[in-house]
């Protein structure tokens, strides 16, 4: 059984200071899944890393084949491959100081026939844009968004103006031998939008600017992306740069 008709566009971009990409993105239109990762580690172990998740969690479902009728059974099968990639890039880390302390960030979705069932470890963020309102529908696994919500901040914004690093990540693949994957399961709408992206644009671009950008129905989803890698460099281009959108028609 085929994945659902869904529009795809997605870029990825060194940005204006970094010398490398370790950002990584997949997407498979035939299985509709998008997965996006943001390496961590230096060097060239985070984008190993990233690609280590993204590559490897590809593989993972398409050689066990979801369920497109079942989104209790995908969830299940997602949290495994996110925890198998896990593994593999701790093991990695394991075998030379050259790969020591690398790891990975990742977000990504897999739709089926009315659902799409979200994972997500770290920081990269899923977006939702429906009925004229962008919601973030990840919540990032990170020091100053644990701040925030252990009451010393009302806001991100007061944490950030106080000094917290926001950039600080409390879970992510690779750290240890097991790891924790938020999992949920959401509904397709016709004319939903899914943005799936790293820091790069969220830490650059405003939600307000972003849901601007993405306010026009019917866009051509390749000028959507083009539009915010560009506000993003724009905007410094401190970190790299990944997005990818999934639309429903």
């Amino acid at each position: 059984m085929a994945a659902p008709l869904l529009q795809y566009a997605w870029r990825t971009n060194r940005g204006c200071v970094r010398d490398h990409n370790e950002d990584a993105v997949v997407v498979d239109r035939e299985m509709g899944l998008v997965v996006v990762a943001d390496g961590i580690g230096g060097a060239t172990s985070g984008e190993i890393a990233s690609r280590l998740a993204t590559i490897g969690v590809g593989e993972y479902l398409r050689s066990r084949k979801p369920q497109l009728l079942d989104p209790k059974a995908t969830a299940r099968l997602v949290c495994d491959a996110v925890e198998d990639a896990n593994r593999v890039i701790w093991e990695w880390s394991r075998r030379s100081a050259r790969y020591r302390g690398m790891g990975t960030t990742v977000v990504l979705g897999l739709a089926g026939l009315g659902w799409l069932v979200v994972a997500h470890v770290g920081d990269s963020r899923l977006y939702r844009r429906r009925g004229g309102r962008l919601e973030q529908l990840t919540r990032d696994h990170s020091l100053i968004q644990e701040v925030v919500d252990s009451g010393f901040f009302p806001t991100i914004e007061d944490a950030q103006r106080y000094g917290i690093n926001e950039h600080i990540i409390t879970r992510g693949l690779g750290g240890s031998k097991g790891v924790t994957v938020d999992v949920q399961e959401l509904e397709l709408r016709s004319g939903d939008l899914y943005l799936f992206c790293t820091d790069g644009l969220s830490g650059m671009v405003s939600d307000a600017v972003i849901a601007e950008v993405l306010a026009t129905p019917d866009a051509d989803l390749e000028h959507l992306v083009d539009t915010l890698v560009e506000l993003a460099r724009a905007g410094g281009g401190l970190d790299n740069i990944t997005v990818a959108l999934m639309r429903v028609p």
